[in-house]
């Protein structure tokens, strides 16, 4: 063996399998890896805020996803489907790495950054999307993503509406929510049901037979 080279049986695992039988490398993700059924089943079983919510069943990733981009066509009723895309899949990463609180995130440093965004990047591919975000749909996403976390911090975890506003800043004018936990199969299901749709208005696909959307 080639000094300061080791054998691949000798690193430690980087990879997980999915219950679609793919086998994701998480330092180096292949688009081709990627299925939007494994992303839905993670993040609806994923906690926004740790868990901390008050309710039944905890708030998901996925749920909070389809609101996201929802509060983004809201806010610009002229976007196009791509972008909305983009918004349902703006936490998309975290069926992999989970939902890490902003604090912690900032703990970590660059490069969990850097970790992150080669999955990011990797995810948009797979799904038609400019691996790189443009700026101001970036910018878009995070208004909206701060929008919802308002609605989740005074509805679900204990925070009062000035500290909220303070933190995450009020919503868009003319949008209210009232938030219901789904169920993960709930939420499950509403993240596959409005990545398809959104596919299929942006082109990117054809619309699925009547039988297959039940």
């Amino acid at each position: 063996m080639v000094k300061g080279l080791r054998r691949a049986k000798d690193l430690p695992r980087a990879w997980q399998r999915m219950l679609s039988g793919r086998r994701l490398d998480l330092l180096d993700p292949s688009p081709l890896d990627i299925e939007i059924e494994d992303i839905a089943h993670g993040l609806a079983r994923v906690a926004r805020w740790n868990g901390q919510t008050v309710g039944e069943h905890a708030f998901s990733v996925a749920q909070h996803s389809v609101v996201v981009e929802e509060i983004c066509h809201h806010i610009q009723p002229d976007l196009e489907p791509r972008w909305r895309l983009a918004a349902l899949l703006h936490d998309a990463s975290e069926y992999v790495i989970g939902d890490m609180i902003s604090p912690f995130k900032a703990a970590l440093g660059y490069d969990y950054k850097v970790f992150e965004e080669r999955l990011e990047n990797a995810i948009h591919i797979r799904f038609g999307l400019p691996a790189k975000t443009p700026p101001a749909i970036k910018k878009l996403i995070k208004r909206a993503d701060r929008a919802s976390a308002f609605f989740e911090a005074t509805q679900l975890a204990g925070f009062g509406h000035d500290e909220a506003a303070h933190l995450f800043d009020a919503p868009p004018v003319g949008y209210d929510l009232q938030i219901e936990p789904l169920t993960a199969r709930q939420a499950q299901a509403s993240y596959v049901d409005r990545y398809h749709t959104l596919t299929v208005v942006a082109g990117f696909a054809k619309a699925r037979p009547a039988f297959e959307t039940k």
